[in-house]
């Protein structure tokens, strides 16, 4: 049996819910005003007949007062408070915070889990466990769930607010048709398990008025915590087409002596006029405050079971967390998804459960596969899942997001960091090379120009299809969420392709240097949207105007590091079957004379391939003699025949890699001594089938001479 609240403070508070003096419990009771006074101070304990007069005298069961994890229900009962409008005639129309973010689901669950992983209890070593369950409700199902949020109440302020012009009174509006022209309404809720709870006074600092009761509030501890503006709860009332949301919180510390079921809602509406009253915006549902004026305060409540059930707010268990649902949940990004429909799927609009959920899966993989990952001696730090019902039914089972799938290549990278498997240098398929890379971390203002070097850890490994893009770097700080993913320049064509991640400072591993200074940095350097390192107005605040300086550095030192790593040794190719046969011989009309490799560009390497459609993909690196922008060459291609003149294919695509550009079918070189170019052959023009013949490349110059 849950541990109850201490009697004293716990009957104290019954007394104001109830409006019931100390003198006037005595007299119900038949006891000394003294006596209730000893009880409420904790120098005296009621005895058992006198509890059960106790119980009737608050209106309430004899269980509630012994257990003492619930409130009575006598007294002020749960409701709606909605603040009152200006005195000075001011208006909201809109949370200003939710407009930061799109009403897009992925955006949900990159901010969420980010918070979720922020909130993780570190102590026993274990993951926070994040679920989104997607619950569409209709019928009988949705018009209890209207009851229990005292629909009947709320619907004036809903029908004011949507009349208005502005973009949030449009939303409402829309949420408004889609319940009751199609009778249904889609609740999207996110718990998370092993992580702090809404902590804290109703209204002191805390992790619980943060989130409540103000905005712009991260109340974020720790140098690796992903958010640091108070934004990413924004996205909770984003997604709603209602603009409500309700929680449900188990308590990492006791709160008024218990730690379950702490509830409360809140709705983010524009100003409004209703019954003649202006109203300026949020509300929230909760037990009225007796403290404040007239009791026109709504603060949270220990709410009961039944009251959980019918709220859809149930958790699965005691641990500690927090449950939010969004009620009247949309993806406005949906309507752009052209992913196929699963079965079943034929004939939901673009708001569908169906949607959602695999949009959610696709998010959480991305942004979190190394979150998800472990190794060595340790866990994960996050494992997520996804599960979608109707009416309480099952429609999509439960997934739990895997990251070896997702992201296979990375996740196999990152393994082998946290195992201890890395190598120096990729020799063979599968391998995952680790380095370190520079960076330099500024004083703050004021301070010495530098604080020190942090060595940032750069994984490399091949990649795989399931990958999606290659030749990209996916880089992250101490919470494992990717920051930034973005491709690699300048890389050679000839490259294998690959995938790279920058572990950067706690996430760099509990001995990298100034691990914490670069964490704080980091963190200074991203946006709300934290996708990014750049220059920022924190970063320039707190450290230089300069600072931002010091990531491009980093960028730069990362991309030369990743090139170093996946060059491909210099050895010629015959891949797709065929042979290549680079000559270096030049001529004049009809007796050609043999030069000298120091007076003409050298054909150093030709790398071949078939494509798909039985085309030759050819890669040449030619090294150019000092003065070597003057010469003009055209290469041309040949199938290799033992006698007689070799057949000519035709270029389908000619281009200039490196260093040389192509101008009317010639290479044109730039004043560098090694040019890179590619060319792709027309099939159309084979004489031969592709796997069955070799492949010549001359290169003749623009004169007539040919290098063969």
């Amino acid at each position: 049996m849950e541990a109850g609240e201490d009697f004293g403070p716990w009957l104290a508070r019954q007394l104001k819910l109830a409006d019931m003096t100390q003198t006037e419990l005595a007299q119900a009771v038949e006891v000394t005003r003294a006596a209730v006074s000893a009880w409420i101070t904790g120098r005296a304990a009621p005895r058992p007949e006198t509890i059960e007069r106790i119980a009737a005298a608050l209106n309430t069961d004899l269980a509630t007062v012994h257990t003492r994890t619930t409130d009575t229900q006598a007294g002020l009962p749960v409701g709606w408070y909605h603040r009152p409008g200006h005195a000075d005639g001011g208006r909201e129309l809109g949370n200003a915070a939710a407009f930061a973010f799109d009403a897009d689901v992925s955006v949900l669950a990159r901010e969420t889990c980010q918070n979720s992983l922020d909130e993780r209890l570190t102590a026993n070593g274990q993951p926070v466990r994040v679920r989104y369950t997607l619950h569409e409700l209709t019928g009988e199902t949705l018009a209890r769930f209207r009851e229990a949020i005292q629909w009947e109440d709320l619907f004036p302020h809903y029908e004011a607010a949507s009349t208005q012009e502005q973009k949030v009174g449009r939303v409402i509006d829309a949420g408004l048709r889609d319940m009751y022209e199609h009778d249904r309404l889609v609740l999207l809720r996110v718990d998370d398990y092993n992580a702090a709870g809404l902590t804290g006074d109703d209204y002191d600092d805390g992790r619980f008025a943060a989130v409540v009761r103000r905005q712009l509030d991260s109340h974020k501890s720790g140098t690796s915590a992903g958010g640091s503006y108070g934004l990413g709860k924004a996205t909770l009332w984003a997604t709603s087409r209602l603009g409500l949301v309700l929680m449900n919180s188990t308590l990492s510390e006791p709160h008024e002596g218990r730690t379950e079921r702490r509830l409360i809602g809140r709705l983010d509406l524009p100003w409004r006029q209703v019954h003649g009253k202006p109203w300026a915006g949020p509300a929230w549902l909760g037990r009225p405050d007796p403290d404040s004026r007239g009791a026109a305060v709504a603060r949270s409540w220990w709410a009961d079971e039944e009251m959980v059930e019918s709220l859809h707010l149930k958790r699965e268990s005691g641990e500690p967390g927090t449950s939010f649902l969004i009620v009247g949940a949309h993806d406005v990004a949906s309507l752009a998804d052209d992913s196929p429909v699963s079965d079943g799927d034929e004939g939901e609009d673009d708001d569908s459960i169906q949607r959602m959920h695999r949009r959610l899966v696709r998010a959480l993989g991305k942004n979190f596969w190394a979150a998800m990952t472990g190794g060595g001696d340790q866990l994960p730090l996050l494992e997520a899942s996804v599960r979608t019902l109707r009416n309480g039914e099952v429609v999509l089972a439960e997934e739990r997001v895997d990251p070896t799938i997702t992201q296979p290549s990375r996740t196999r990278a990152l393994k082998a960091f946290l195992d201890g498997a890395t190598v120096e240098q990729l020799t063979e398929a599968g391998q995952v090379a680790a380095v370190t890379v520079p960076l330099n971390l500024p004083a703050r203002s004021g301070g010495r120009a530098s604080l020190g070097e942090h060595r940032a850890v750069l994984l490399v490994t091949d990649a795989e299809d399931a990958d999606g893009k290659p030749n990209r770097v996916a880089a992250m700080r101490g919470n494992r969420m990717t920051v930034r993913d973005v491709p690699v320049p300048g890389l050679p064509l000839s490259v294998n392709p690959f995938q790279a991640v920058l572990l950067a400072g706690e996430a760099a591993g509990p001995r990298a240097p100034f691990a914490a200074e670069a964490e704080e940095f980091l963190r200074a350097a991203e946006p709300p949207e934290h996708n990014k390192w750049g220059q920022t107005e924190e970063l320039t605040l707190t450290y230089s105007p300069s600072a931002y300086r010091r990531i491009a550095s980093l960028t730069r030192e990362t991309n030369a590091a990743i090139k170093e790593l996946v060059a491909r040794p210099k050895k010629r190719s015959t891949a797709g079957g065929g042979r290549l046969a680079p000559k270096l011989t030049v001529g004049a009309g009809k007796r050609p004379r043999r030069l000298s490799a120091a007076t003409l560009p050298v054909l150093e390497e030709l790398d071949a391939q078939v494509l798909d459609g039985g085309a030759w993909q050819v890669i040449g690196d030619i090294r150019i003699p000092a003065g070597g922008h003057t010469w003009r060459l055209v290469p041309v291609a040949k199938f290799d025949v033992r006698s007689g003149p070799r057949p000519t294919i035709a270029w389908a695509e000619l281009v200039g890699v490196d260093n040389c550009q192509v101008v009317d079918g010639t290479l044109r070189f730039d004043e560098a001594r090694t040019a890179t170019f590619r060319g792709v052959t027309d099939p159309t023009t084979h004489a031969v089938r592709t796997s069955l013949s070799g492949l010549v490349v001359e290169l003749r110059t623009g004169e007539g001479e040919s290098l063969s």
